[in-house]
């Protein structure tokens, strides 16, 4: 069994360094990445844990440390899942200017959330008790099995989306022909974002920039303008490529102003918008490599058929 574990948890490991390797952006904080790794490798973990549970049942051995591992993988995704990574979420996507405020914005945003669901479910508890007629010790027993059906509908919809996928991309990437019209079509697609994401990150600049210039220097919220204004500065120094082209300013676009809350919002848009732009800007598609690439292939596909069509004619 040491065999086994030796072999698949550096494989588990290596699946979940890899994807993030490959997913995660180069601004990505390290304890995003760590978190989003331990969550990964929690869920992941189900590969171990299978084959060790059954190793377990099948040799008499004690069940103890196995169990352990399955509360220790449950109870791991479970915090992770409702708490600690939609604390972080909220904590990056806030644009306060302290770590109290932004946890604070964060936790308001996931307990508006969490206050909407329990309402929800204990509007339904209720309602399956008065009509019913359940008893409190049945509740623990209904709930799991309302998780364990949702865990099998969304695997089930899961695969079933994968099997008619997968065909079908295969299927289209066989015809060269229409596989670069479904390319084309696709960086058309792409370009138009690129260009609305080009447009809302100069829109927001140029809102930050006029904000900047109305505020006073004796204004008690320039300390917060200057955070906004370094934070610009330091956005335009790592892309000297970008130029903000037709910024304008809207009919509400100049109260941001007010107070610190609108000044959180004001960073928050301007870093929002920043990322939209850098996640299109890097898409393959948008550079053009995808297209190429798939032309080259087309050519070469071509050059080969010719070359057999010249062989086959000369024999």
């Amino acid at each position: 069994m040491w065999v086994f574990y030796l072999i698949s948890l550096p494989l588990t490991m290596g699946m979940v360094g890899v994807t993030l390797w490959y997913f995660a952006g180069p601004d990505v904080p390290r304890y995003v990445r760590y978190t989003v790794g331990y969550t990964w490798f929690c869920s992941l973990s189900i590969i171990i844990l299978v084959p060790a549970d059954i190793w377990t049942t099948l040799s008499n051995h004690d069940k103890g440390q196995i169990s352990f591992f399955w509360s220790w993988s449950y109870w791991s995704t479970f915090l992770l899942t409702w708490a600690v990574v939609p604390i972080i979420q909220g904590y990056e996507d806030a644009g306060d200017f302290t770590i109290t405020e932004r946890l604070k914005t964060s936790a308001h945003a996931n307990l508006v959330y969490y206050l909407c669901v329990g309402a929800i479910g204990l509007f339904g508890l209720l309602l399956l008790i008065v009509v019913q007629e359940y008893r409190i010790g049945n509740i623990p027993g209904f709930a799991m099995a309302c998780s364990n059906t949702f865990g099998l509908v969304t695997g089930a919809f899961l695969l079933g989306f994968g099997l008619s996928e997968i065909p079908k991309g295969i299927w289209r990437s066989a015809d060269w022909t229409t596989h670069q019209k479904i390319l084309s079509h696709k960086v058309a697609k792409m370009a138009v974002k690129l260009d609305d994401a080009h447009q809302e990150f100069s829109n927001a600049i140029v809102v930050a920039q006029a904000t900047s210039k109305q505020m006073s220097k004796r204004d008690p919220l320039r300390p917060y303008m200057n955070v906004i204004d370094k934070m610009l500065i330091q956005m335009l120094s790592e892309d000297p490529s970008f130029k903000p082209q037709g910024g304008n300013l809207g009919e509400n676009d100049m109260d941001y102003d007010t107070d610190a809350k609108t000044m959180a919002a004001l960073r928050r848009q301007l870093k929002i918008a920043r990322e939209k732009y850098c996640r299109y800007r890097r898409n393959p598609f948008c550079t053009g490599g995808k297209l190429a690439q798939e032309n080259s292939l087309i050519l070469y596909d071509c050059k080969n058929h010719r070359v057999y069509e010249f062989c086959n004619s000369s024999a």
